[in-house]
């Protein structure tokens, strides 16, 4: 009698962390990408290690983004996007999202299908942080998910400016920025 109340006790505490696992969908991989285009040059970088998490009970979105992951054609650019007049990366090693799909009701994510998305939440790049309310996509197709969206960064809003010198004619004030997540059933 003793081993089956341990086993029945063992079976229910193991009951929340399956259904806990399946409710949230995981990419470790996702990618960025910004641009930035000037009369003087275009700009493009992109991060393939950003991490991000949906819960797919709640709807809550979180990003998490290594800024010094970004790859650049010149290397000289990459130099200057993580040196401390810029994104200043060694201080500020991430740049984060954390917020909602605000209509995630109208998201089945059992259900093959493409999905418009509102998704609304704080950005903190830099050590700001600032509301943001964007779209995007939301596919489903059998045990893939993908999120996807496009948007501008107004730069200044980050505390990331320049009044004279090359960056003030090389960057543009607000960059355009690409986000294409895969995500995986989390099974941890």
């Amino acid at each position: 009698m003793k081993k089956i109340t341990i086993l029945i006790t063992v079976i229910m505490l193991s009951i929340p962390v399956l259904v806990d696992a399946q409710s949230r969908f995981i990419s470790r991989s996702g990618h960025i990408n910004f641009f930035s285009t000037t009369p003087a040059e275009d700009i493009s970088a992109d991060n393939f290690n950003v991490t991000s998490t949906i819960n797919t009970e709640t709807g809550e979105v979180m990003y998490t983004v290594p800024m010094q992951s970004f790859e650049f054609e010149k290397s000289l650019m990459q130099r200057h996007f993580n040196q401390r007049r810029f994104l200043n990366t060694r201080n500020y090693p991430h740049a984060r999202f954390q917020g909602k799909i605000i209509n995630f009701d109208e998201i089945d994510f059992d259900t093959n299908g493409v999905y418009d998305a509102v998704i609304e939440g704080q950005m903190t790049i830099r050590g700001e942080t600032q509301n943001i309310k964007e779209t995007g996509t939301v596919t489903v197709e059998g045990d893939k998910v993908t999120a996807m969206s496009k948007f501008g960064v107004r730069l200044e809003d980050y505390g990331i400016t320049f009044s004279r010198g090359k960056p003030a004619s090389n960057i543009a004030d607000v960059v355009q920025v690409t986000v294409n997540t895969e995500y995986l059933v989390d099974h941890d």
